[in-house]
């Protein structure tokens, strides 16, 4: 997010991702190769404007979030549970029991096979059992939640 102040020459008028209209603001703010009002670069969530905030936004699936709220609907650390690496904000990723996966590592811990969407599985003490593997027949049986991604979450509100 950059704050921008007009210098000597008023900028041309530029239209507000926001709300649509003319920004004639002596500031503005430019965030996801958009221009905002500042009382209009809003969190989808929390609704607090995030010019006043600080100086950074964060955006997932269609959703502006303060860093706040994108911690809690996304996770502290944007890393994968499994292998501990950085998980890019567009990426698709698999979810079990609120921890975050790479797809790639989102596995059956006893035989490596990688678990696909509708694929049974089971999630004991933070490790990942496909139906084969499951460590006991008297667990309970899970189904995986649909991937979610930039795409997918879209036209969802999450907060």
């Amino acid at each position: 997010m950059v704050n921008s102040q007009a210098s000597g020459v008023p900028p041309a008028p530029r239209s507000c991702a926001g709300c649509g209209g003319k920004i004639a603001d002596r500031f503005l703010l430019f965030s996801m190769e958009r221009y905002w009002h500042t009382r209009c670069l809003k969190c989808s969530c929390c609704q607090a404007q995030l010019g006043d905030i600080g100086t950074t936004c964060y955006s997932k699936g269609g959703m502006i979030l303060c860093r706040s709220d994108y911690i809690r609907l996304f996770g502290h650390s944007g890393a994968c549970s499994a292998c501990g690496q950085s998980i890019p904000a567009n990426e698709m990723v698999m979810r079990a029991q609120g921890n975050v996966y790479h797809l790639k590592c989102f596995s059956c811990a006893t035989c490596r096979n990688r678990l696909m969407p509708g694929d049974r599985f089971h999630y004991i003490n933070g490790t990942i059992f496909c139906e084969h593997d499951r460590p006991g027949a008297a667990l309970l049986n899970s189904h995986l939640p649909p991937l979610q991604s930039n795409s997918v979450l879209t036209d969802q509100k999450v907060c």
